[in-house]
């Protein structure tokens, strides 16, 4: 055990400075219709994405951090940002089981990890729980993570390789958000295949047995393909930022914050490739089509950081209309970039999109949180969106969405009428002596501040809620109260 902090009340944390892994109070001070339960400082690593994983009547939560280092206090060494697993079985005890770092001396954080359980793959060993992870932006890796105080590696998936667009401040290797699909086993993953003219696109890999990883096509927009003619694409286009894979349907979002684009695929088509072609899976313009259904290109200043659908929604106050009361939707995030710091650029949204007719996509309202409600401009730091909860669950899913929103912390979303979002929660932690400044350069002026950067938030099946700060001040754990939890529909 490394480390575990228990919090009592929602503004009160008692005894938690003696904790290794506690680190300061972090008690959120600003908040509606959310209580803090839990809390753990992550020995002060800048964290990504947080991913809530069952072993029988465990949870276990595995955290994905950008680059750094920090002092891992279990080993006395100072270790490469990696990826951190913690037992949350008692939400308000977190217990730090591992950091687990990079492989390798030039890998640097591990953004996103999926988890499947063996028994659920289609070739995997029943008796085992497979992880894989992003090794820094050099590979995928596989994991044996049944005792997850104990991970074992297995092997390298794959390597990224080398963009054909000129060093940029973006790099020319990358790696970013992936899915895991247990069912069928095929890993979406977010890289750098040779010679694309982006640093990210989509790489198929069937996983459904762990000890053969076979790599099925590289995928992306027509003209990132090697060998496109034309300009390379701006330093500013990253490509693919997260697939968003449900049943038959794959829900692309490219540019997470700006020059973005949705394409919604049929994945049938994407896995088996056309029949008629000589070769289904070169990266032909043909072949590069043939699966899409749709494509929405939003303006310049806005992306698609999130793509999730919510099926099946009935819409209030339609209920004596003979056509299209029931739709469908998207629910998309445009994520606050660089020029979010102290609002020096484009103002970021949520986007709901109605998909009912999915070959034609269509805006029908937005969400943001209101600047002058918190003077979040002067704060500092990013102000707007990043995302929301990946995972389902039946009380949230057509009802509530959990969103990230940087320095305006957690923010959650009635979207029981789609062309109505209302806000009905919101959790703002505190800084700890382990949050970091966020810095900007405004008229040539250098400003500086030590503010809450809430990065990613997803749910488990209790319907807590984990919140993991890119300032490095750590994990918050919280739960919905109120009119929030009674939307939702928890005990």
């Amino acid at each position: 055990m490394i480390g575990s902090c228990s919090v009592a009340i929602a503004l009160f944390i008692a005894g938690c400075d003696a904790l290794p892994g506690a680190g300061a109070e972090a008690a959120g001070t600003n908040a509606h219709n959310m209580r803090l339960v839990g809390y753990h400082d992550l020995q002060a690593r800048s964290a990504y994405q947080p991913v809530v994983h069952a072993y029988g009547e465990r949870r276990i939560l595995f955290v994905g951090q950008h680059a750094g280092e920090a002092m891992n206090p279990d080993t006395g060494v100072i270790e490469v940002n990696g990826m951190s697993i913690l037992d949350v079985t008692d939400p308000s005890a977190p217990v730090l089981l591992r950091h687990v770092p990079p492989t390798g001396d030039q890998a640097s954080g591990t953004q996103h990890v999926q988890v499947c359980d063996g028994s659920m793959l289609p070739n995997g060993d029943p008796d085992r729980i497979y992880l894989v992870r992003t090794n820094g932006l050099l590979s995928y890796e596989m994991f044996d993570v049944t005792d997850p105080a104990e991970p074992q590696f297995l092997r390298t998936i794959a390597t990224t390789g080398v963009s054909a667009r000129g060093e940029s401040s973006r790099g020319n290797r990358e790696t970013h958000k992936i899915q895991w699909d247990c069912e069928s086993g095929i890993g979406y993953f977010n890289g750098t295949p040779q010679g694309w003219r982006v640093t990210r696109v989509l790489q198929a890999f069937d996983l459904s047995d762990p000890e053969q990883p076979r790599h099925i096509r590289d995928f992306g927009l027509v003209g990132w393909q090697p060998g496109a003619e034309g300009p390379l694409p701006a330093n500013s286009v990253s490509g693919l930022h997260q697939p968003f894979v449900v049943g038959n349907r794959m829900y692309l979002g490219y540019g997470s914050g700006n020059d973005g684009t949705l394409q919604i695929l049929d994945r049938d088509k994407f896995l088996n490739g056309d029949p008629e072609a000589d070769d289904p899976f070169a990266p032909t313009p043909e072949n590069l089509l043939y699966p899409q259904i749709a494509r929405l290109d939003m303006p310049a200043y806005w992306g698609v950081h999130t793509a999730k659908p919510i099926y099946g929604i009935e819409i209030p106050d339609y209920d004596d209309d003979a056509e299209n009361r029931v739709r469908d939707f998207l629910l998309i995030p445009s994520e606050a970039g660089g020029g979010a710091y102290r609002c020096q650029g484009t103002r970021d949204v949520m986007f709901i999109v109605d998909i009912t007719q999915e070959d034609k996509p269509f805006p029908v309202s937005t969400y943001q949180v209101s600047e002058e409600s918190g003077n979040f401009c002067n704060r500092g730091g990013r102000f707007g969106p990043h995302s929301i909860n990946d995972t389902y669950h039946p009380g949230f899913d057509k009802s509530l969405v959990v969103l990230s929103y940087f320095n305006a912390g957690i923010r959650a979303v009635d979207i029981r009428n789609p062309f109505k979002p209302v806000e009905v929660g919101h959790f703002i932690p505190e800084v700890t002596e382990n949050t970091i400044e966020s810095c900007v350069e405004i008229n040539g002026t250098e400003i500086c501040d030590v503010v809450i950067q809430t990065n990613n938030v997803d749910i488990d099946d209790r319907g807590y809620i984990y919140a993991v700060d890119r300032s490095s001040t750590g994990l918050h754990i919280v739960e919905l109260t109120g009119e929030a939890r009674e939307i939702v529909g928890l005990d």
